[in-house]
Parts: structure tokens; sequence; C-alpha cells
């Protein structure tokens, strides 16, 4: 997997898009000075108990801090540990997630916003993002340290929650903000807007505004497009509409995007990545642009439709 020619090589070198603004992940790398690295688990996965001891050495032998989050600490007597919510404060030079694509999620949430770069390693069962298997880690660490690896910068939605004027809750996303019902029955109503110009108005189970690396995801689920990850744009796609006009839009990532919530007396619920949520209530207002700091996704060979042929069966009768 990690034999490449000189011409591979060249092709393969470190990268990020024309577009991205990554601030220099860890300025030990250009004083000469040790980097850290993060450890980032998946819970209840009784292989990490052995695996996670083994790799904190191979590390420490080849000169890196280790800090690892409490779940990785829940496997072994680690000397350095830190909630997952605080591993941005190391500015970790590479971020190993031993896990899911879930993890992974929730992973770039702590750390794209001090330029990590993010290696996925699949335990999970899809495996989407985190297309590394355990047995490649190793090859995978030497690589890195060679420098051999492509960097996918993945563009990630900042997202507030507005109310009565005041912002009473920030969050980053990866995959996706989603407003959706709490109530069983009830649909949502919402008002939508671009850039403070009045798209729609829509009554549905939930609206979804999407990241191309989200559009693979709840999105596609509810009938909207695919985008290739390096494609500039966002992508809104209502599900269960009441209308059958209402279809995904997919808008340029420059755009402000708002969400006012009309509910009545009933609560909706605005989640992140379907990992993070809070109540909504009526009058709220759901505001989303492109973060700052993208996700720097490591990967070696796999391309994003080798992906889709291997992982989501694309293309097959």
């Amino acid at each position: 997997m990690f034999e490449q020619t000189s011409d591979d090589l060249a092709h393969n070198k470190p990268r990020d898009t024309p577009t991205s603004h990554l601030a220099d992940p860890d300025p030990a790398q250009n004083t000469g000075r040790q980097k850290t690295v993060a450890i980032i688990s998946k819970p209840d996965r009784p292989e990490l108990a052995d695996a996670l001891p083994a790799l904190e050495k191979w590390l420490e032998q080849h000169n890196y801090k280790v800090v690892v989050d409490q779940e990785s600490a829940a496997y072994f007597a680690a000397s350095d540990v830190l909630p997952r919510s605080e591993l941005a404060t190391r500015s970790p030079y590479l971020a190993l997630v031993l896990g899911g694509d879930g993890t992974l999620l929730s992973a770039a949430r702590a750390v794209a916003n001090v330029g990590t770069l993010i290696l996925g390693v699949n335990l999970g069962t899809l495996g989407f993002m985190t297309e590394l298997q355990m047995a490649d880690l190793y090859p995978a660490l030497e690589a890195i340290e060679r420098e051999r690896y492509i960097v996918d910068s993945r563009s990630m939605l900042n997202c507030s929650l507005i109310r009565g004027g005041e912002v009473i809750a920030t969050h980053t996303a990866l995959n996706e903000v989603v407003v959706s019902k709490s109530a069983i029955a009830r649909l949502n109503h919402f008002e939508l807007y671009v850039d403070k110009e009045f798209v729609s108005n829509y009554k549905a189970d939930a609206l979804i505004i999407a990241t191309p690396t989200g559009s693979t995801a709840y999105s596609l689920g509810a009938g909207g497009p695919i985008l290739k990850p390096d494609v500039d744009a966002f992508v809104i796609t209502p599900v269960s509409p009441h209308g059958l006009t209402h279809r995904p839009v997919v808008v340029c990532d420059t755009v402000e995007v708002e969400i006012q919530v009309k509910t009545g007396q009933e609560e909706a619920y605005l989640s992140l990545d379907g990992q993070v949520g809070m109540p909504v209530r009526d009058g709220d207002i759901v505001r989303c642009f492109k973060a700052e700091h993208p996700a720097r996704l490591l990967r070696f060979q796999k391309t994003f439709f080798e992906v889709l042929a291997t992982k989501l069966k694309w293309g097959e009768r």
C-alpha cells in the first residue's frame, strides 16, 4: 500500500487546496522541537487495550510527545491525559483517530481549529472517512515521517444559535447542521435566507445544511446530491418537505445561511454531526457559514471515487 515510485511521491507530496488559509499546525516543525501527537479512541474496543500501549511506546521512541483523550486512557495507564475538548490547547501536529467515522467527526471538531493533521484508523463499520486499517497504521506513520501523504482539506461549518438577538451557543461541524422536529407528529416551519435574501418557507421534518463531506451522510439519505470534497459549496436539503417543489439546493460556501425557526409552542432541535445538540425555540435563528479552519484529513492512495465504489457500492446494480 505504501510502496510508491518517484512519480507517485511527486504527486503525493503534502498539499492543501489553493483556497485554504491554514495556520502552521505546530511551530515545532520549524524549530526542531518535539512534535505532539494526540491519540483519540472509540470506547468499547477491547483490542485497543493491547494496541494503545504499543502505539504510545512507538511514538515516544520516535521523539513525539503523546497526549491521549479520556476515552483512550480507559484502555491503559497513559502518562498525559486531557478531555477531548481540550486537546487543541496542546496544538498537536497529528491526531491519530482509532475508531469509526463518528470518532473522526468528534476529533475534527476538537482539533481542526489549530491545523492538526488527522489520520483515521477504521475500527467501525462503514469507515467512509477512516479508510486506513489497523494493520496499516505503522507503515502509515513511517510514511508520515517521510512526508509521503496527501492532505485533504475538508470545509467545516460554523453554526450559531441566536435567541432574542444574542448568540447563546456556537459550534462547528464537519458533516452537517440539522434543525429537526422534536415532537413525533409535528412538522417544523422554517424560513430560509441566503446572504439575507429570502429563499423559501419550508414545512418539513428537518432542514439540513451539509458540507461536501456531509453530502454523503444524512443529506444523501434525504435525497441530496453527492459533492466531491473539494467543491466550494454547501447543500441545503429538506427532509420530507410538505411540498413537492422543495428540492435540495447547492450554494457557494462563501454565503451565510440562516434558518428562522417558527415552531409556535413546540420545540425543535438543533444537532451538529449527529453528536452535539440542543433544543430550539420559536423565533430562534440558526446561522451558518464556512468555518475559518478546515479539517485536514490524511490519505495515501485511495481517491474519493474509489471510496464511493468500495464503501457505498457506487455504480453497482
